[in-house]
Formats: structure tokens, sequence, C-alpha cells
């Protein structure tokens, strides 16, 4: 049965719950050391403490993928939205109490609670958009994922630059733009998700699908196995798309691991054992260069999506790998700071298709009563070169890169190159236009 054709107003208010999902994660990628460092965290404690972020996305995209595949629940929603609906609750209490944490391990438990929620919402939108739009929509439908990843984290950077401006001194142990921040979060999370819901039908099983459903008893090892299976059963083409994700993803871990400190040394000639204060003015000119690349990621994301259709989503990806490439290879030897901009630009609409043109380039080969699942594998392939990289980074940085963070940059250069490289052997079947 053919799937009915969507405006572009009806596509944008199906993924605004993407906003505020991104927006809590441009919060947690921002804001949270700080806190922690407010809170008395030492240097060599951040790696645990930050251990949530990968350790959440391995055990609960999937999971969640899993039993959403094999959920239909009418009167909450449907198959996706019961399970992004519970997920930006939780979400949004963990946001709403961040700021009233009184320790360091208090911090902690909220940051794994908040990043378990984000991932339990964020998990069924990119089955939500293979369920709810046909083949000839779906890069529209992407992208638009890619816009609103761009636009709530720009704005969540943007709040942390403007709050402490207007929200002076200390409430507690922490500042009190923190809390406006985060309450902001907090009502931005399930706000959003709410209009997609209140806006948004999923389309019903048929009732052969709802046989199949009920036929299958769910029980704690369901989800494991169906992984399982999933995995030995995946389509070639997600096997080209690990190898390309292995070296794009160990690439951004490497930027965003480096940049404050390649900026530093690279425009204020320091490093943080030198000067505090000149490594804190690099610090926050590295927010808004991070924060310029989310900008040009949601100028140019419904841009890709009309260039995928027209030619190819593994060839739009090439290039826009390519270009990020060239960006980080660039990004070290930088002296002037406003130069930075133009360098990282390149990211940006690499960050633009990395966020959205994956998906379309393996959902036409994905079972769709299987779409769930395999769009947790996808986050699986993210997550396992972050462990990766944390594992080999570092003796790789000090025996073949000088500690020098911006060799690190550069490094990350030529992994994005191979990247590309791989995306041109990606076999995806061609969608006909209508």
């Amino acid at each position: 049965m053919r799937k009915p054709s969507l405006s572009f107003w009806q596509i944008i208010n199906m993924n605004v719950g993407f906003f505020g999902i991104q927006y809590s994660f441009g919060l947690q990628q921002s804001a949270v050391n700080p806190i922690y460092d407010f809170l008395g965290a030492r240097p060599d404690e951040l790696p645990l403490l930050n251990l949530a972020g990968p350790l959440t996305g391995l055990l609960i995209q999937p999971i969640i993928g899993a039993l959403s595949d094999k959920t239909w629940l009418p009167k909450f929603g449907g198959r996706r939205k019961p399970y992004f609906f519970i997920g930006a609750i939780v979400c949004s209490l963990a946001l709403f109490l961040f700021p009233f944490s009184s320790s360091l391990w208090m911090a902690a438990g909220l940051l794994w609670i908040l990043d378990a929620g984000n991932n339990t919402a964020m998990e069924p939108y990119r089955a939500f958009i293979a369920d709810k739009l046909d083949e000839t929509q779906q890069a529209t439908g992407f992208q638009a994922q890619s816009f609103f990843t761009g636009l709530g984290q720009t704005l969540a950077n943007v709040s942390l630059f403007i709050f402490p401006m207007i929200f002076i001194g200390t409430t507690g142990k922490l500042p009190t733009w923190v809390f406006a921040s985060f309450f902001l979060g907090a009502v931005c999370s399930i706000a959003s998700v709410w209009w997609s819901s209140h806006t948004t039908k999923e389309i019903p099983p048929t009732d052969e699908e709802l046989l199949q459903m009920k036929s299958e008893s769910i029980n704690v090892i369901t989800p494991f196995s169906d992984i399982f299976k999933a995995i030995v059963h995946m389509p070639k083409v997600m096997w080209q798309l690990a190898l390309v994700y292995l070296f794009q993803w160990y690439a951004l871990f490497c930027y965003w691991q480096n940049s404050s400190k390649s900026i530093a040394l690279s425009v204020w000639n320091t490093t943080p054992q030198q000067n505090t204060k000149l490594y804190e003015e690099a610090v926050g000119w590295t927010g808004l260069v991070n924060g310029w690349y989310n900008v040009v990621t949601f100028l140019t994301a419904f841009y890709l999506a009309y260039l995928a259709k027209k030619y190819s989503p593994k060839h739009v990806h090439f290039a826009c790998l390519l270009l990020a490439a060239i960006g980080f290879l660039v990004f070290p030897h930088i002296e002037n700071k406003y130069l930075l901009f133009p360098a990282i630009t390149g990211f940006g609409i690499g960050w633009a298709s990395m966020m959205g043109i994956p998906y379309l380039m393996v959902v036409a080969n994905i079972p769709k009563e299987r779409y769930g699942v395999y769009m947790g594998i996808i986050n699986m392939m993210i997550v396992i070169p972050m462990f990766i990289q944390t594992l080999t980074f570092g003796y790789i940085l000090k025996h073949f890169l000088s500690n020098d963070p911006r060799q690190a940059i550069t490094f990350a250069g030529v992994l994005l190159i191979f990247s590309a490289i791989c995306t041109l052997f990606i076999k995806i079947r061609k969608v006909q236009n209508p």
C-alpha cells in the first residue's frame, strides 16, 4: 500500500519533537562538564563521569527499537510515539532536577537518567520517518531531523552564551544561568514532542501485521534476541555503512576532544597549563565556532535533501565528508580567529549530511517491520567507534602525534577522507521519483 504524501509543513510538524531532544543533547555536550567543574570534579574523573553517553546509546537505542517494532498501542499514540513521549518526560524531569545537584555523583546519576531519556526518545524518531514517509519523501524527512539537530544545538549553545549575562550570581552551588538553561531545556523537550504527537498520526499496521505482533510473546530476552537476529541477517549495505561510520565517528570524537586546545595553540599560542585566562578565551571562542557549524547545518539540511533526490545519497555524503575533511585539515593552521569560521563551515555541511543522509542510504534495504531495531543498530555503529577511540587514541596521540591537539585535528581530517572513500563503495537501491 502506497503511503499518503505529506506536505512540507506536515513533515516539519512530525519532526518538531527532534528539536527538543537535540536542545537537550546540546546542553549535555556543552554544559555538563562545566557543571562537573563547578562541583569539584578532577580532570581525570571526567571520562568516567561522561560514560553515560556511550553506554546508554549502545544499550538503550537498539532495545527500544526492537520493542517498538512489536508495539501497537492506539490509546497511547501507536507504535513509536509512546516511546519518544516517555523518553521526553524522563528527559524533562532530569533537566529540571539537574541544576539542583548538590554533589558530583548526584549530577552524574542525573546524567545517566537524562541520557536514558534522550536515547529512548530519539531512537523511535528515525523509525518514525521510515514508517510514515514513502521513498520519495524520506530524504526530506531525515534532513528535517538534521535541520532540527542544528537548530536545537545552536539554541542550546546560544542560551549558554546569553543567559550568564541575564541571570547573574549563584543559586546553591551553581551559577543561576544553569537553572535558566536547563529549565528552558525541560520545557522544550516535552513541549516539542507533544506538538509532534498532537499533529501527526502513525499509520496503523495491517491485520496481518497485528496478528504477527500478537503471535510473538515479549519478555526480557525478546529485544536481545531480536537484536542478535537482526545483526546476523543485516543487509550488506549496513555492513558497508559500518565501515564508513568507523572512520567518520572516530574522527568526530578526535575533533570534539581537541578543538579547544587546538585553537588555544594556533590562535592564542597557549595551553591550559601556561595561561588559564587565555585558555578560557580560547574555550569561549571554540563555543562560538562550534555554534557556527550548527548554524550551517540547519541552513543547508534541506538543500542536501534536494541534492540526494536529484543525484545519489552516497555521492552527496561523499562530497560532504570531503568538505568536512578539508575544513579539519586547514583548521589547525589558522592563526586568525575569525578565519576559523569559514574553515569549520565545511564541517557544518558534513554534519548536516551525517545526521540524515546515511539513514536514507540504508532504509530502502531494511524490512519495514524491523525499522526500529535496525535504526538502533545504526546507533551502535556510532557508539562502538566512540569506545574504540577512547581506548586507542591516547596512545596514538602520545606516540605518533607528539601530544599535539593540532595534529589530532589533522588526523581527524585524514580519517574523514578514508570515510568518504568508503562511502563510494556502498551499494544502494536507487529511489524512483514519481
